[in-house]
């Protein structure tokens, strides 16, 4: 099982920007020498629910003090970039930390965002599908061309040239029915979010694996989930660190979001986000509503870590985990002790699990 940390870049700290952008990145260079798999950086613009703007650019930084870790924006956002700009810098990465770069790509949902770059929300899906296979085909074979509704681009050749490229390092943020099949089609990888009770993912999650199948004449790839995780010996600051900082995040996430907006109710391709819209309004706002988010995230002593752990895999089947240790203004001193315990404690008993035949 491959274990990595997701570096979220969430603010709260009342650390000068500079510092804190210092502090969260070095998390990537002290998870190698815990023994993490991968280090994955989001890509959000503008405020401090997330301020990583060119993860591309950051994991260039983690490249130079790192050897073995696996590095992975999760994700590059496809409407806010434009396709020969992504091929460019991935290939340029590529070369420098030796072909361990893999290439996460999402599509995005904030309303915020994608106002400041002019681009509608309501249009990501048709850009994304199409940027993501000039992308691809630019990586595979070292030439961007494209003539399509969104995005035109003349034969041109890309230096350095990519090499070793197929779409087996490539992932997909996949929070929909239509992200799942598109992952499918395109034979890609799949991330998804901790966002509630996962038996409700399962109906997409098993069309992806069904589709993949069908499409490809193979089984679908484990598919990669991202955890906010609180992970502590002692079951009292468990508790006390999730009240405060998971609530602290969970609030940033939904005012990011805009959960409580009806907006996503007009875009059936964000589904998944009017369904935690209408989880929040239920239980009385997003302040309420952090609960069963929890439920759906790996938070616990490191014996409940794991046997959630096994409680989920023996729901959704064999799954690789990149972990948020870092959010809602947590202290990084135990931002550290946490990752520690969790790559001690925990770490090797997922390592050690026999794959679930698919």
């Amino acid at each position: 099982m491959q274990v990595g940390i997701h570096l979220g870049y969430q603010n709260l700290h009342g650390l000068p920007d500079y510092e804190f952008f210092r502090r969260e990145t070095r998390l990537a260079v002290e998870a190698e020498a815990m023994g993490f798999d991968f280090a994955a950086l989001v890509e959000h613009h503008f405020t401090d629910y997330a301020a990583c703007p060119d993860p591309l650019q950051a994991l260039s930084w983690i490249a130079a003090k790192t050897k073995t870790i696996k590095l992975m924006p999760a994700a590059v956002i496809l409407p806010w970039n434009d396709p020969l700009r992504v091929v460019e810098k991935v290939a340029m990465l590529d070369a420098l930390c030796e072909g361990r770069l893999y290439l996460g790509m999402g599509r995005g949902a904030a309303r915020r965002e994608f106002e400041k770059f002019g681009v509608e929300l309501a249009d990501s899906r048709e850009m994304f599908d199409e940027a993501a296979l000039i992308i691809m085909n630019g990586l595979e074979t070292g030439i961007v061309e494209a003539d399509g509704k969104w995005y035109r681009q003349s034969r041109t050749e890309i230096r350095p040239r990519p090499e070793g490229w197929n779409r087996d390092r490539c992932v997909m943020v996949s929070m929909s029915p239509g992200s799942c099949e598109v992952a499918a089609d395109y034979g890609l990888k799949a991330l998804r979010f901790s966002q509630g009770d996962w038996s409700k993912a399962m109906p997409e999650i098993n069309a992806y694996r069904d589709t993949f199948r069908l499409k490809h004449a193979k089984a679908a790839p484990p598919f990669i989930i991202s955890d906010f995780m609180v992970c502590f010996e002692d079951r009292a600051k468990v508790t006390e660190y999730t009240d405060k900082y998971f609530a602290a995040q969970f609030l940033q996430v939904a005012n990011h979001y805009e959960f409580m907006s009806p907006h996503f109710k007009e875009l059936p391709s964000y589904a998944t986000y009017a369904y935690m819209g209408d989880m929040a309004a239920a239980r009385g706002g997003p302040d309420k509503a952090y609960k069963d988010y929890v439920g759906g995230n790996l938070i616990g002593t490191p014996e409940e870590l794991y046997d959630k752990h096994l409680e989920r895999k023996a729901m959704v089947g064999d799954y690789e985990i990149i972990a948020n240790f870092s959010f809602g203004g947590m202290p990084y001193e135990d931002v550290y002790e946490q990752m520690k315990v969790f790559a001690d404690r925990v770490m090797p008993l997922l390592k050690a699990e026999e794959p679930v035949l698919a």
